[in-house]
């Protein structure tokens, strides 16, 4: 979860919101999980490895889950720039 709070530091507010937003979530809901070191849900999860273009690895939110998809054999797809 460090990797997302200086990933989230290194944007301005509003970076952040639109950040949040293309996730599906809010910078409220992000940074009250990285308080409380809540376990965030897969999909969400993925959607902050595709937002970030990769700067922040499901591996480093949901290693359980990275492993999981990585011993079933799934494949994630090369990692687009965020818009």
């Amino acid at each position: 979860m460090n990797t997302l709070r200086t990933y989230l530091n290194s944007m301005s507010p509003p970076e952040q919101e639109a950040f949040a937003a293309r996730c599906g979530t809010t910078i409220g809901y992000l940074r009250k999980a990285l308080s409380v070191g809540q376990l965030l849900g897969e999909t969400l999860a993925l959607a902050i490895e595709r937002e970030s273009a990769g700067a922040v690895p499901l591996a480093s939110l949901r290693p359980d889950f990275d492993a999981a998809l990585a011993a079933s054999g799934y494949v994630r797809t090369e990692h687009h720039e965020a818009a």
